[in-house]
């Protein structure tokens, strides 16, 4: 009676494990990967328009190659939206699988923990019934081995259940490592396309400016391209002129004022003019004595390489040519012509051009009015923090000077 009550018990358990052993040994089978959507025709396409452009490049500057070229990379941006959309598709998609794994490992497991535990008691009572017990509450020779073979049966699923439940453990850690990483990538992916979505509207914006600013015609744009090139040019050659832009440390000064900024400070003075073969140390002048003007009305966190980074600021027909209208930390100002004296006695500082008969131009800040002098804040000089103006230049070679508005 006491072998028969245990083997009563006993069925139960092993008809539980040959029922739940495909489940969970699908469970853990199913890794395949979730398919990837194809995406080597926009990898394509992005190859094409980038030699496009490299072949745009090398041709000769108009009106209608310009347009050309800043349609062509508007096209590789949009490529690269596309791409970088279908790249969190997929991920995302992985994600919701990992996701279902990890539930379902999850279900599986804590199933085949239960019934190992129960099978544990069990393992443990009928390991106690010697084979002599067996054969004396047969009825049979076929009854005791139909018995014997019943209790190896059910000692080898003991053993299977064991590596399954082992297996789940590895799983469940595995998937949730999956999960994980592509969590951290998918953010990664959608501040890629944040970026990508910003260029793109950037990139619009600078074509509609130059539609705007030639009014179509390719005489404006040669002219305005010409004026572009002469400046850059004059940074340059005032730059030579001094002995080169080589680096300087520990330039920045902050007072009431402001904060004074050298163009060849070694924190951004050997980084390229929005993206040029031209520095900030070599042609930045006129972007320093912005970032300057932006801090006296109390926008400390602006610097040169803040400007220097928004390519809107820039001439979309000469990257390397600073706006008279600019952006930096949400203020938006403006170049406007004006005289100096009336800008200073009102504590306006304003921006000074300084250009030779040679071509040679540079760019300070007039920051005040002092014994018959001007004092200015000059981003070449090292430590040309509120110097006299005269100390360096003459007052006759000034050919422009801006107020700032927006302020």
């Amino acid at each position: 009676m006491k072998l028969s009550l245990r083997k009563f018990l006993f069925l139960p358990f092993l008809l539980i494990l040959f029922l739940l052993a495909p489940f969970i040994k699908s469970v853990y089978s199913d890794t395949s990967p979730t398919p990837t959507p194809d995406i080597s025709s926009l990898e394509q396409q992005i190859q094409q328009y980038e030699q496009k452009i490299a072949d745009l490049q090398g041709q000769e500057k108009t009106l209608s190659s310009q347009i050309q070229l800043m349609d062509t990379q508007i096209q590789l941006t949009e490529a690269r939206i596309q791409a970088t959309e279908e790249q969190i598709t997929s991920i995302t998609l992985d994600i919701d699988t990992a996701s279902k794994k990890i539930t379902s490992l999850q279900n599986a497991l804590s199933s085949s923990i239960e019934v190992l535990l129960n099978r544990i008691v069990a393992t443990y009572e009928v390991g106690t019934i010697q084979p002599l017990e067996i054969l004396l509450t047969s009825g049979s020779a076929s009854d005791f081995l139909q018995r014997l073979n019943y209790l190896k049966l059910a000692q080898a699923h003991d053993r299977q259940l064991i590596y399954d439940t082992q297996q789940a453990k590895v799983d469940y850690s595995n998937q949730k490592n999956i999960f994980e990483n592509e969590k951290k990538q998918l953010m990664v992916l959608q501040t890629q396309l944040q970026q990508q979505t910003n260029q793109l509207n950037q990139e619009k914006q600078a074509e509609q400016d130059l539609l705007t600013q030639t009014q179509g015609s390719e005489a404006t744009y040669q002219q305005l391209l010409a004026q572009a090139k002469a400046q850059l040019a004059g940074f340059s050659g005032f730059a030579q002129s001094q002995g080169g832009a080589s680096l300087l440390g520990n330039q920045t000064v902050c007072d009431d004022w402001g904060c004074y900024y050298n163009q060849r400070d070694s924190q951004w003075g050997g980084n390229s003019l929005n993206g040029t073969e031209y520095t900030l140390a070599s042609d930045g002048c006129l972007v320093t004595s912005m970032a300057m003007v932006y801090t006296h009305y109390g926008h400390r966190d602006v610097t040169p390489q803040t400007i220097n980074s928004n390519p809107s600021n820039f001439a979309s027909y000469y990257p390397a040519y600073l706006n008279f209208t600019i952006t930096a930390d949400g203020v938006t100002s403006t170049r406007v012509e004006s005289v100096i004296d009336s800008e200073l006695q009102n504590g306006r500082p304003v921006v000074a051009g300084i250009q030779y008969s040679n071509g040679d131009t540079h760019f300070v800040v007039l920051t005040d009015y002092n014994g018959g002098n001007y004092l200015m804040n000059d981003p070449f000089t090292p430590n040309g923090h509120r110097i006299p103006f005269t100390s360096k230049y003459s007052l006759s070679s000034i050919f422009a000077i801006y107020k700032i508005n927006g302020f």
